[in-house]
């Protein structure tokens, strides 16, 4: 659990300088096989393995392995032979999954409107991926895709479907090779970010946080967006309900910035501290031209192509001034701690269906 501390500020620093300096590469798969003894447990601690990939990354070829330690999908004290077990358990689950959803299909289909037009949006959603690569190879199944999509709003009856997560899915059937690796990341990715994409959930909580920190780290800035940018902070959910992907000029800066997430490091919440990072870098802009909230928005849309190693050293920055701010007034304090103690994990949902259904079927 990270607490307020100068030594945390600094440890926070220090990792935004590494992350630029790149003082030590990705972690390759040689140095992933080091931090596993010979029956495949855990030699290194968890925090240690994650404070590296906070500060250097993962080489494509060990992102696969570590995201399933990263979003739960293997436990961090599991051995080599219970891997090999949970792996083959998630995918007959899976496939029972299938098996329910084939049978329910028809049903679904005549009492329930809302499937109808869930079917639909995702199945328009999915045409309009692009799914070649530049040499015209092709990178996903849409097929597949749609099916992953479709059984993740039946089962997931918490975060259903939105529009957005047909992008992110794809993702992760980019980095796996299997269906049922790339399903159940998915629901394991949204539990360990606490639903924090997720529209009716998670993500009304990270605008309220992100309005309390700029009213705490930037008065000046906060002042401006009540007055000319009314509204403009609330209208920036698209962010988290992309986990910022839309911003990034490549799909491994999206991985990068996500597996950062995933770690809890520096802090938990640290989207909320991203995407500060982000209004900041708009910020004189903003004040200089004296923009409306329009102006402001089209501004923010503007950020594309970034470099997700500079804007998670930024963030990591944004941290380190929170720490060393003075402590903030007591209702200032109990949200600007969300980001280190708070945890809005929802009950029921997801893990009574998915997971639950899983467990069931074990």
């Amino acid at each position: 659990m990270t607490t307020l501390s100068p030594e945390n500020s600094l440890s926070a620093r220090w990792s935004a300088s590494f992350i630029l300096v790149k003082r030590k590469p990705p972690i390759d798969k040689t140095e992933w096989d080091g931090f596993f003894d010979e029956n495949g447990l855990l030699a290194k601690s968890r925090d240690f393995i994650c404070v590296n990939i906070l500060e250097r990354g993962l080489h494509p070829f060990v992102r696969t392995e570590a995201w399933k330690f990263l979003t739960g999908y293997y436990s961090w004290q599991s051995s080599q032979d219970e891997r090999l077990t949970v792996d083959s358990t998630r995918r007959k689950n899976y496939e029972a999954l299938c098996e329910m959803y084939e049978k329910i299909q028809p049903l679904l289909e005549n009492l329930h409107r809302n499937f109808m037009e869930t079917r639909t949006t995702i199945a328009y959603d999915i045409q309009k991926l692009y799914d070649k690569d530049p040499l015209g190879n092709v990178l996903i199944d849409k097929k597949r895709l749609e099916k992953i999509l479709l059984l993740s709003y039946v089962c997931n009856t918490q975060a259903e479907y939105q529009q957005g997560f047909h992008e992110m899915v794809m993702l992760f059937q980019l980095m796996v090779e299997y269906d049922h690796e790339t399903f159940w990341l998915f629901q394991f990715f949204l539990q360990k970010m606490e639903h924090s994409c997720v529209i009716n959930i998670g993500v009304g909580k990270n605008l309220d946080k992100l309005n309390t920190l700029i009213n705490f780290l930037d008065p000046m800035f906060a002042e401006h967006l009540r007055g000319k940018g009314a509204g403009t902070v609330q209208s920036l959910f698209p962010w988290f309900c992309l986990c910022f992907q839309h911003a990034f000029k490549s799909f491994d800066d999206v991985w990068r910035l996500w597996e950062v997430l995933l770690t809890g490091k520096p802090c938990r919440n640290f989207q909320v501290l991203v995407a500060y990072s982000m209004l900041q870098m708009v910020r004189e802009q903003v004040l200089q031209e004296s923009m409306t909230s329009n102006d402001i928005l089209l501004a923010c849309n503007s950020l594309i192509d970034l470099d997700a190693d500079v804007l998670i050293s930024a963030a990591c920055l944004v941290y380190a001034e929170l720490i060393q701010k003075d402590t903030p007034p007591q209702t200032s304090q109990h949200s600007l701690c969300h980001l280190q103690r708070t945890s809005c994990l929802p009950t029921g949902g997801m893990f009574n269906t998915c997971i639950g259904l899983e467990h069931e079927l074990d």
